[in-house]
């Protein structure tokens, strides 16, 4: 850990002004200082001083300055703050949570001596020294205060350790003492720990260790028993003087001393289990450190010093930045701070067994916190700040986490599902599963209470895809298993944990019901389900409709409401509960009704007065009233008759609620006389049955007590009086009689005449019983009664009455009965018929009526078509001889043979309408052959041919269509009825549907919409082999976008795209099936690649143990570094092949170097060993500081190299004397010179050659002179003036170089007047050798400045003849050359004619040179570009000539672009079989091949010249030394595609011959080695196109896509040959270097291929 200083939050004052004390809230919101001044200030998290308050003495009347503040801390729940002051004396402020709130003293504790020190571990207890010796403890709660332990020296310092259940103190005699509140299982020993040399003022208590030193300089590390483990002795370090102070990190893991201008910093290592020393932070002038407080999340560290000052400093590991969200700042190995850079919220992760943490993950929507530690893994809730550590061995990161509980994180690894509840370090349970989709496992923990239980947590998952779970989890015990007949997709328990809903891959929902052990379906296609939350409501969505259940206990009442969209989401917030649905782009909601949720909750927790206590909030309603009247059944079944009794009352059921209240003061009374439930005495009981309706269970509780009169009294009230006087007949009662007679009376008195005539029958009273009939409005029991009784059957009276009121109440068979009983057959036959009992009819009319008989038939048939009775109605219409009524009513009885049989006796056209019904019965129970004939027989052939293509025998159907459709009508029936099965389901009917008609497409289209990939791909194998690769990835494509990656990757393979399964595997961090794929489908390196990027995202150790195991960590290295990923090359290189270290170095440096980071790239040069790199580096930068730094410490050697950059670069800026200086140092004097020297500073390098290379002094001289001649008009004249002197005292040889030495350009008339005195002098005064030197080098010198004749004069002097001629000829002074050579040297004169030819070759006098030199004007003629007059003038030459001529000018034209002109050339002029013009004619044949837009009519032609000539040639060749040679059967081959293109555009203006031109362009396609692949394929396709050759024509047009892709790209690797294996097409050709058809037509052909695709 290294401390970085942040601020200063109270700057010192000039004097002593000490800090004496500070403290950190443990809430880490507030810092308190408390100053010399006695006055308390208080600061926020960001060190803004926010409050302050001054403290007071115990007893004013010494004064506010009669104590100081030895010590103070904050409360654990920092709302108070303790002070302890040496006026003997402990207050407690409280300071509210609130800046600015008023500060109160809630506590003090008055001791006998000075307070010195104090701390604050625990609720309401503080512990504290005293100067006199004692550690006591104060109880905020009681205020008062007891000695903990008692010493007899005084405590100078006191600490606890890091869990705050210890306390440690030390004393002026070096005593350190220890005791536990709570020793929390650690054995260790407590009293008298050590004696330190020195008071230990600086006491600290770390987690492994004890810290303490004090005046004698020396820090000494001590065991937990006391023994020493290291010591650290600075007292020979004069400028360290005594430790004053102490603190410990919160974690225990390091320690900080304050002493004079410094601090100690010591860090615990868990693996030596030793202190380390940290560099010290010294902080001149801060003088003495007088207090120091460490932040309980140990991110901060405050010092406080004897002036007064206090500052803050940064104490951290490290600190790094998550996903640009998150901070992380490890504190200590053990601890880490994460903090939400967006909110500020933070949260202290910290390992309490002390373990080291690893990688802080921010996972499940920036909500939740993983770390592993080496034996632990930590687990947080960063909302709730619930954290959690638990046992946990490594499983090298191959965890899997699940978030979506709110309470628990699942943890699958290696097929074990572990639970951790966030806030519990003990694991909540283990089982093995191996399906980890979080919607197939549920955990409910403690989420609704129930009544009774109080640890509730329960857990659901699958054991097997159609096996499901449900363990108790606090108990451990299996509560129940549920076997399913199919697979399993979902589940979840509600928040009881009493229900389970389950929905499997039919979309069936299940509920299962974990006490009862029952298992129901509730719904089908099910393609959302949610529990309410809070509630045991169930919201579900069934194709269009939303289903919610309010008592998921009664399963089959749900309530349904129409859905135009899909469910979405469901919200419960604010007593309102919506669920959200998605209507094509709108969202809509809809609203539940919150009271059945809420009062159904109530209800199922059996919290009865909840219920009503809720009701009692509604308004009434209609749904209330039905809540009202659910609570009063559910409460008289509970029998908490007060709540049902409230109920009856606000349904306004008054005598329910009366007779209720009646019960409940029996219940009371008899709870209250006797004690125990009220409710089970036998009235109460009694009550209770009467109020269901049971009276004969009321009847046993009394009858169970003898009660015989309250059971008669219960009835009478109920005017039950058959049972009442039953009862008293049983029991022998004696008002048996005034019972009946009270019943008699009742009956009439409430006009019961029917029982009162049952009575009087009963008694014997026939007259009477049937006038009270009769006036009850029962005619019928009347006649019954008069039928039955002869002495009324007599009385014509009582017959009339009893007949006329029979036929008012409709009665009219019986009425009928009675007329025919007294012979009025005529009135009784009516009767019969108006109340349709015709078997009477009948009878009675083939006895008495016989002509009627037919007509009652009839009538007696309808009557029982009315009756739905068709099957008995159908006789009767045969005996009435109604056969359309027969057969309607045999086939609405379905009795269809019947009906055949029927209706084959008919002879009349009308009735053959009821074929087609029949025929659509016996179709559907599928005897076709019986339905279509009689079809054909109702002339309903099409109904047939339907019939057989819903049964799926297209045979039969087709058959019957070809018969009566046209084709076209046969594949619209066909298409559209496949559409129709489609529609239904029936792909395989449908498919074949298709295929009868030819069809394939249509059932490609159906299958992919149906997802149903296997057939779509048998298909598109079947009918469009040449695309299945690419269907193949397409489908991969759509299945990997539903992460069905399996699928996708088969598909990937099959497509030949292995690629694209190894991205969709990366994607999903899957890198084991990533590289199973990449070795072995892809190349020789794919499955490295893949290797590399999988470490490259594992990092660390996992990713040298992944590359070791796959042996290629060095690879992978290399690849790292060639991507630039640096930082991953060292971490490998580091942890496992430290030996490539300075090649990574090296690399990174480079790279580096080329982004401009030239620090950087230093420090890696260093690291590398090539620290000449670095300076190399700067030197090109010309950052010369830099190279010498670089030199000078790593590279002397280069230390030179730099001195001479550096002083060029001062000579480029002419800094002369840095320069100079430079390279002095640098020992290289020449350098200077040679600088100076192009400087043209002369002197400057005679000096240095003088001082430091005298033996090269003669030279550079020599060199002065040379160049002083070189310069303008001042360095002439000096020339002139030397070369003077030379002459004047007869040196005419060094007058002669003088004058030699003048160049001054500017002066022509002095330079040829001292070149002229120099050849003078020469000749005159020295040699002939000498002269003739002179001479030649003047004569070009004037001859440069165009004095050709003074030069030519020279010449002649001396007889140099030829150097005369030449200056003459260069002059143009053809004349003059001419007779010179002629009268001094004749042999010239050839050569001057020949500079003349030349000179009008140069000059482009053609028309002269023609008569001078043929040749050499054809090459003129040729070169000016004058082909016209080159071709005429060779014409006249001979035949060679002319045809070299016509080869140079039409290779011109090929160039040029004008092949056309070529051909017309070589028809004009012959065609020779020269082997030199061989390539001209296969270059032309080319270009012509290459010409766009040729392929018509129009150009026939060019195609016919190109076909002449190549007959010509071949015919030239056949007779040459060239026969059958290569270039021979090549041209051969040239002319017979010549003689295609010709026959081709002959062909194109008859529309007869297309299929000859399509033929012609395919058999082009052989020739793809010489014709342009791309042009010949697009016009093979286009030909077949056009004569309608669709396959063939998408075939070539395909290949001319694929070519055109590979032109674009550059190569041709990626053709696909399949579609051309048995063809003499050849598979390699030429890649053209551009495309021969524009990019419209092009992308014309691109839209018609897919278009024809779907069409094929």
């Amino acid at each position: 850990m290294q401390l970085k200083h942040l601020k200063t939050l109270l700057t010192p004052q000039d004097g002593a002004a000490k800090v004496t004390c500070m403290a950190w809230a443990p809430n880490n919101s507030r810092f308190a200082v408390c100053t010399v001044d006695r006055v308390v200030l208080l600061y926020d998290e960001q060190g803004e001083r926010r409050d302050k308050f001054s403290t007071k003495p115990a007893d004013a009347k010494y004064g506010k300055k009669s104590y100081t503040v030895k010590a103070m801390a904050f409360s654990p729940d920092s709302t108070k703050i303790a002070i302890a002051q040496t006026d003997d004396i402990i207050y407690v402020y409280k300071i509210g949570e609130d800046w600015g709130d008023k500060k109160v003293i809630s506590n003090k504790f008055l001791q006998t001596s000075a307070v010195t020190c104090l701390i604050w571990p625990a609720d309401h207890a503080i512990v504290f020294g005293l100067a006199e010796g004692k550690v006591r403890l104060a109880n905020t709660k009681t205020n008062k205060s007891s000695t903990v332990y008692a010493t007899e020296s005084y405590v100078v310092s006191l600490t606890s350790n890091v869990s705050g259940k210890g306390i440690m103190s030390g004393h002026a005699d070096g005593t350190v003492v220890r005791y536990f509140f709570d020793d929390e299982g650690s054995g260790e020993s407590q009293g008298k720990v050590f004696t330190h040399p020195c008071p230990p003022y600086a006491l600290a208590w770390g987690a492994n260790s004890i810290i303490a030193g004090g005046c004698d300089k020396k820090v000494v590390a001590y065991g937990k028993e006391g023994h020493v483990l290291q010591t650290f002795d600075y007292s020979r370090d004069r400028t360290e003087k005594e430790f004053t102070v102490a603190a410990t990190s919160p974690s225990g893991q390091s320690v900080v001393l304050g002493s004079y201008d410094r601090l100690r910093v010591f860090n615990w290592s868990p693996r030596r289990g030793t202190w380390d020393e940290a560099s010290p932070k010294e902080i001149p002038n801060l003088y003495t450190i007088t207090a120091l407080a460490w932040k309980k999340d140990g991110s901060r560290l405050c010092a406080g010093t004897l002036c007064g000052g206090v500052e803050q400093f940064d104490c951290c590991l490290r600190r790094s930045i998550y996903k640009n969200k998150f901070e992380t700042t490890y504190v200590g190995l053990s601890q880490v701070i994460v903090r939400n850079l967006s909110t500020g919220m933070r949260v202290v992760l910290k390992s309490h067994y002390g373990y080291e943490i690893d990688e802080v993950k921010i996972m499940g929507k920036d909500r939740f916190l993983v770390a592993h530690t080496s034996d632990t893994l930590l687990l947080g809730d960063l909302m709730t700040n619930k954290l959690s550590e638990v046992a946990w061995q490594g499983s090298g990161g191959n965890e899997k986490f699940f978030f979506e509980n709110e309470t628990v994180c699942m943890i699958f690894n290696a097929g074990e599902l572990t639970l951790v509840e966030y806030g519990n370090n003990e694991i909540l349970g283990s089982v093995r599963t191996e399906f980890m989709n979080p919607h197939l496992i549920s955990v409910r923990l403690n989420e609704r209470k129930r009544k009774g239980v109080e640890d509730n947590k329960k857990l659901a998952y699958l054991i097997d895809i159609k096996t499901i779970a449900i363990v108790d989890l606090v108990s451990g015990y299996n509560l129940g298993t549920v076997s399913h007949d199919s697979k399993v997709d979902w589940l979840e328990m509600n928040e009881t944990g009493r229900k389970l809903l389950f929905r499997d891959k039919k979309l069936r929902l299940h509920l299962y019901d974990l006490e009862s052990g029952e298992k129901s379906t509730v719904l089908s296609f099910c393609s959302y389900v949610q529990w309410v939350p809070g509630s045991d409501v169930v919201v579900a969505q069934n194709r269009s409709a939303l289903c919610v259940w309010y008592n998921i206990h009664s399963a089959e009442r749900v309530t349904m409401f129409p859905l135009r969209g899909d469910i979405v989401d469901l919200e419960r917030s604010n007593g309102k509960t919506e669920v959200i649905v998605t209507e094509g782009v709108n969202t809509v909601s809809y609203t539940l009704d919150e009271g059945l949720i809420e009062f159904g909750t109530a209800i199922d927790d059996g919290d009865y007065y909840r219920a009503a206590a809720f009701l009692e909030t509604l308004e009434m309603c209609a749904e209330t009233e039905a809540m009202w009247k659910t609570l009063s059944k559910l409460s008289l079944e509970a029998q908490q008759l007060h709540i049902a009794e409230r109920c009856f009352a606000a349904l306004g059921d008054v005598s329910k609620a009366r007779f209720l209240n009646e019960t409940n003061k029996i219940a009371d009374r008899v709870a209250k006389e006797f004690g125990g439930d009220g409710t089970e005495h036998y009235q109460v009981k009694a009550r209770l049955a009467m109020l269901e309706k049971n009276y004969k269970l009321a009847e046993m509780y009394f009858m169970e007590q003898n009660a015989i009169d309250e059971v008669m009294e219960m009835y009478q009230e109920l005017h039950m009086w058959d049972d009442c006087i039953a009862v008293a007949e049983a029991k022998g009662h004696p008002e048996l009689e005034n019972l009946r007679r009270s019943y008699y009376a009742w009956l009439m008195e409430t006009n019961q005449n029917e029982r009162a005539g049952e009575v009087k029958e009963s008694e014997g009273d026939c007259m009477g019983a049937v006038n009270l009939f009769l006036k009850a409005g029962l005619p019928a029991k009347a006649a019954r009664l008069a039928m039955a009784r002869d002495e009324l059957a007599t009385n014509a009276d009582v017959i009339n009455r009893i007949a006329s009121a029979l036929i008012k109440g409709e009665f009219y068979e019986r009425a009928g009965d009675l007329f025919e009983r007294i012979r009025n057959n005529q009135r009784a036959l009516e009767c019969y018929r108006k109340g349709s009992a015709f078997r009477k009819a009948v009878e009675l009319a083939r006895v008495a009526f016989p002509s009627d008989v037919v007509k009652l038939e009839e009538a007696w048939g309808d009557y029982l078509v009315q009756q739905k009775q068709m099957d008995a109605a159908i006789n009767h219409y045969i005996e009435s001889g109604c056969s359309e009524k027969a057969i309607e009513a045999a086939i609405g009885a379905r009795q269809w043979k019947k009906a055949v049989h029927i209706l084959e006796l008919q002879e009349h056209q009308g009735a053959g309408k009821y074929y087609q019904r029949i025929a659509q019965h016996y179709a559907s129970i599928q005897e076709y052959e019986v339905a279509e004939r009689l079809f054909v027989k109702g002339d309903q052939i099409k109904a047939a041919i339907d019939m057989y293509t819903q049964a799926g025998r297209w045979e039969e159907a087709h058959k019957l269509a070809v018969k009566c459709m046209t084709p076209e009508e046969v594949s619209d029936l066909y298409v559209s009825r496949a559409k129709e099965l489609e529609k239904e389901g029936k792909y395989k009917e449908a498919e074949r549907l298709f295929a009868t008609v030819d069809q394939p497409d249509q059932a490609i289209t159906m299958y992919k919409k149906s997802n149903m990939y296997d057939d779509m791909i048998r298909l598109v194998a079947r009918h469009h082999p040449d695309l299945l690769q690419e269907t193949h990835v397409h489908l991969a494509k759509e299945l990997e976008a539903e992460s069905r990656l399996q699928e996708a990757e088969y598909h990937y393979l099959e497509g030949q795209e292995w690629k694209g399964a190894v991205n969709m595997y990366r994607g999903h961090d899957m890198w084991e099936e990533a590289f199973r794929v990449a070795k072995n489908h892809g190349g020789a390196g794919a499955h490295k690649q893949v290797a590399y990027l999988w470490a490259k995202s594992l990092g660390g150790e996992a990713a040298v143990k992944l590359l070791n195991k796959f042996g290629m960590l060095e690879t992978a290295i290399d690849l790292a570094m060639d991507n630039c990923s640096f930082e991953f090359a060292f971490e490998l290189a580091r942890l496992s092949l430290k030996q490539k270290i300075p090649e990574v170095h090296l690399k990174h440096a480079m790279f580096l170097e080329d982004e401009g980071k030239f620090a950087e790239a230093e420090a890696e040069f260093v690291k590398a060993g090539k620290p000449k790199e670095a300076v190399l580096m700067y030197v090109h930068q010309q950052d010369w500081t830099g190279a010498q730094r670089v030199a000078e410490a790593h590279d002397p050697d280069s230390v030179g190299d730099v001195l001479v950059g550096q002083a060029k670069t001062c000579f480029e800026q002419r800094d002369f004397q840095k320069a100079e200086a430079y390279l002095l140092r640098a020992q290289r004097p020449e350098l200077a010179i040679k600088y100076y020297k192009e400087a043209d500073m002369w002197s400057d390098a005679i000096r240095i050659c003088k001082e430091y290379l005298p033996g090269k002094l003669g030279i550079l001289q020599e060199e002065y002179e040379r160049e002083a001649s070189k310069k303008g008009p001042r360095g002439v004249e000096g020339v002139l003036e030397q070369a003077r002197e030379w002459e004047q005292t007869g040196e005419y040889a060094r007058a002669v170089d003088c004058y030699l030495r003048v160049k001054d350009t500017s002066n022509v008339a002095l330079l040829e007047k001292c070149w002229m005195k120099a050849a003078e002098l020469a000749i005159k005064f020295l040699g002939q050798e000498r002269a003739v030197d002179v001479v030649q080098a003047v004569g070009p010198r004037l001859t440069q400045l165009r004095k050709y004749s003074a030069a030519a004069e020279l010449y002649l002097n001396l007889d140099l003849i030829k150097d005369a001629v030449d200056a003459f000829i260069e002059g143009e002074e053809w004349n003059k050359a001419k007779r010179v050579a002629k009268e001094l040297d004749p042999r010239l004169e050839d050569y001057v004619d020949q500079c003349y030819k030349e000179h009008l070759k140069n000059q482009g006098k053609v028309d002269s040179l023609v008569g001078v030199d043929v040749m050499a004007a054809l090459d003129m003629y040729a070169e000016r570009g004058q082909w016209e007059k080159c071709l005429e003038t060779a014409s006249k030459q001979n035949y060679k000539v002319l045809h070299k001529y016509v080869a140079l000018y039409s290779t011109h034209l090929i160039k040029e672009g004008d092949p056309e002109k070529v051909l017309n050339l070589y028809i004009q002029h012959g065609v020779p079989a020269n082997p030199q013009n061989f390539n001209i004619y296969k270059r032309m044949f080319q270009e012509l091949l290459n010409q766009k837009d040729r392929d018509n009519a129009e150009s026939y032609r060019m195609w016919g010249d190109l076909r002449d000539f190549m007959l010509a040639l071949c015919e030239s060749m056949t007779k040459s030394s060239e026969a059958n040679s290569p270039a021979h059967e090549e041209f051969e081959q040239m002319l017979l595609i010549a003689h295609y293109y010709a026959s081709r555009s002959a062909a194109r203006g008859l529309d007869q011959l297309s299929a000859i031109v399509a033929k012609l362009s395919i058999s082009l396609l052989r020739h793809t080695e010489l014709i342009p692949a791309d042009k010949a394929f697009y016009e093979a396709g286009l030909a077949a196109k056009a004569v309608g050759w669709e396959n063939m024509a998408f075939i070539f047009l395909n290949r001319f896509l694929d070519l055109a892709d590979g032109i674009d790209e550059g190569n041709l690797d990626a053709l696909d040959h399949s579609d051309f294996q048995d063809t003499d097409i050849p598979f390699e050709v030429p890649l053209p270097a551009k495309l021969h058809v524009s990019v419209e037509k092009r992308e014309e052909i691109r839209d018609w291929v897919p278009q024809t695709t779907a069409c094929v």
